[in-house]
């Protein structure tokens, strides 16, 4: 721990600003394959380089070259009691610079906003972390529990370099955690001038990546030809694409339409809930995947020259199942695409779902309104997934918290994976104040 007196130090709202501006300048580009990837070791090492600034210990755990993950353990006050797992990943999707107002790894701050890829997703909540947890370290405080820190690589190919192999392979540096916060929750919604909804994640979809294959006769492209796999494949994703599953609503997705209903003073038909979607703004794409299961046709490949009908055709289908509801929905997607089309699982990871009570959300809550009085916290469900699907493995009850207090215009749903991500500064610096609020309490 370094000698020198708080004073001479960054305060936690000025440290995230540069912690998140030096994470976005590294590149860690993920883009599925280890081989083109580049890899999470050069921010591991910079997040390892800042705890050990303060005194804290990290262990490095490398997956696979340059595939690298971090953990740290801060002794609580009651060794009694679980530890909290504060989890976030290092690495991002890859960004065409030639589509971005800005150079997507520059850590640009412009307008207000603090832009690159990963500002949202997620190197803004490592960087809240960091700043907590450096500012602790230089001042002396200590969380009730022992807190865990994981800074993974590769969630966004699913997780298999990142946290689950930290979970199968050195689950003993998460000895004793019993909850977890992590992506993607925390975030207003803005009803009005005096209040806002937070929306907590306390579920998620699965996730299952499909690959179909069609099989047919191979020929000559010149002659008249039934028997063709691209036909059958392309009749096949189109009516996956087309199609629209059952809606389902599940304890969370009920309860956090029931409230911004309330809130909004708009009628909620729980047949219909769709109608009541349509008129939440920024938010309507996200929570509108939740009320039902979704696939998304994504990649196809096919044949290996323009005159030579193919003997196989393939296609990969994205697809998110609500929790309870992976066997009906494989079933019904097996209706859809039909007798004829093989079905292989790339990735196939469970939905997760957990009650919104206890004194961790209350935690969270108080958190979020002493610094700001009209927050509101609500439950909802990620209609993506996240590495709380591997952490969940070890008995951990999972909750997305990133805490960001975000302008009532903006579009967040949309930054993530999107052209120009971008978070605003004093979201950013709100999120510290409210984590260091939580965590103080947790």
């Amino acid at each position: 721990m370094s000698s020198q007196s708080a004073s001479a130090h960054p305060s936690a709202t000025d440290d995230v600003v540069e912690l998140c501006r030096d994470l976005l300048r590294i590149d860690t580009s993920n883009t599925g394959d280890t081989e083109t990837s580049a890899g999470e070791r050069v921010a591991a090492e910079y997040v390892a380089e800042k705890l050990a600034e303060v005194g804290v210990e990290s262990h490095i755990r490398e997956s696979a070259p340059g595939r690298t993950n971090l953990v740290a353990r801060i002794p609580g006050t009651d060794p009694g009691r679980g530890a909290l797992l504060v989890h976030g990943h290092l690495d991002v999707v890859p960004a065409d610079a030639s589509e971005w107002s800005v150079d997507p790894f520059s850590g640009e701050i412009s307008d207000g906003y603090l832009w690159g890829r990963g500002a949202i997703d997620m190197k803004d909540f490592d960087a809240m972390v960091l700043a907590v947890v450096r500012n602790w370290q230089r001042t002396g405080v200590r969380p009730p529990r022992d807190l865990v820190l994981a800074f993974t690589a590769d969630e966004e190919a699913g997780g298999e370099y990142g946290a689950h192999f930290l979970v199968d392979q050195h689950a003993d540096l998460l000895d004793g955690c019993t909850e977890a916060i992590g992506e993607v929750g925390g975030f207003s919604y803005s009803v009005n001038s005096d209040l806002r909804l937070y929306l907590i994640e306390t579920a998620e979809k699965g996730l299952e990546w499909l690959r179909l294959h069609a099989r047919g006769r191979p020929g000559h492209g010149s002659m008249v030809h039934d028997d063709n796999a691209v036909t059958a494949l392309a009749e096949a994703v189109a009516r996956v694409g087309r199609h629209r599953f059952p809606i389902v609503l599940t304890p969370t997705v009920q309860a956090f339409l029931e409230q911004v209903s309330e809130a909004l003073g708009i009628e909620l038909d729980p047949t219909d809930p769709e109608l009541a979607i349509a008129k939440l703004g920024p938010i309507a794409n996200l929570i509108g995947a939740t009320v039902r299961n979704t696939a998304n046709p994504t990649r196809l490949a096919a044949g290996y020259k323009d005159n030579v009908i193919p003997s196989r055709a393939s296609a990969t289908i994205d697809c998110r199942s609500l929790p309870g509801q992976a066997e009906i929905f494989l079933e019904q997607l097996r209706e859809v695409v039909g007798p004829d089309i093989e079905i292989e699982h790339i990735q196939r990871q469970p939905a997760l779902e957990t009650s919104f009570d206890g004194d961790l959300v209350a935690a969270m809550g108080a958190a979020l309104r002493a610094e700001d009085p009209g927050a509101r916290p609500v439950p909802y469900m990620l209609s993506g997934g996240t590495d709380a699907k591997a952490f969940a493995k070890l008995g951990i009850r999972c909750f997305g918290f990133a805490p960001l207090r975000l302008p009532a215009d903006l579009n967040f749903s949309a930054l993530f994976h999107g052209i120009d991500e971008r978070v605003p500064v004093d979201g950013l610096q709100f999120g510290v104040r409210v984590l260091d609020r939580f965590l103080r309490q947790s």
